[in-house]
């Protein structure tokens, strides 16, 4: 058995291109659009792993976009939950979960431990990030922060 990807679908494509690529940093690899089926998959990775995946096909984040139908209505999706979370390993914990409330995200667990954080993307899907290497040293405000909701 080989690990291929993750799938998630997207109501948003900008705005879930924007959580994954722009503020999380990860980076398309490819894309297939169908006309017939009316959907697009698109590929995501982390750019450290980016050369793995074109090569070997390792195991990479598929966001699946389902287009409106003729009178412009999307279809809705519920129980982002139910699918539990993606996990990514960060390089600075803190820096990026700034960034991310900066942008308006919504960060459930604050890095309090300077190891682990649990952010929601636009889908309602659970990220979790983890600290590469060691815990960061813990620092304020995100050490007193409360969590809400839930991951």
């Amino acid at each position: 058995m080989k690990f291929l990807h993750t799938m998630v679908r997207v109501k948003d494509l900008d705005e879930s291109m924007r959580f994954y690529c722009d503020l999380l940093g990860m980076s398309e690899v490819r894309r297939y659009e169908s006309e017939q089926g009316r959907f697009s998959l698109i590929y995501l990775a982390a750019d450290e792993d980016i050369e793995r995946v074109k090569a070997e096909n390792a195991p990479c984040l598929e966001l699946t976009y389902n287009w409106p139908d003729e009178d412009g209505q999307q279809e809705s999706y519920s129980g982002g939950r139910n699918f539990g979370h993606i996990a990514v390993s960060v390089e600075d914990i803190y820096g990026l979960c700034q960034k991310l409330q900066d942008a308006g995200v919504t960060i459930n667990r604050p890095p309090r431990d300077g190891h682990m954080a649990f952010v929601v993307s636009p889908d309602g899907i659970s990220v979790e990030l983890l600290q590469q290497g060691e815990s960061l040293a813990p620092q304020e405000p995100w050490a007193s922060m409360p969590s809400t909701g839930s991951w």
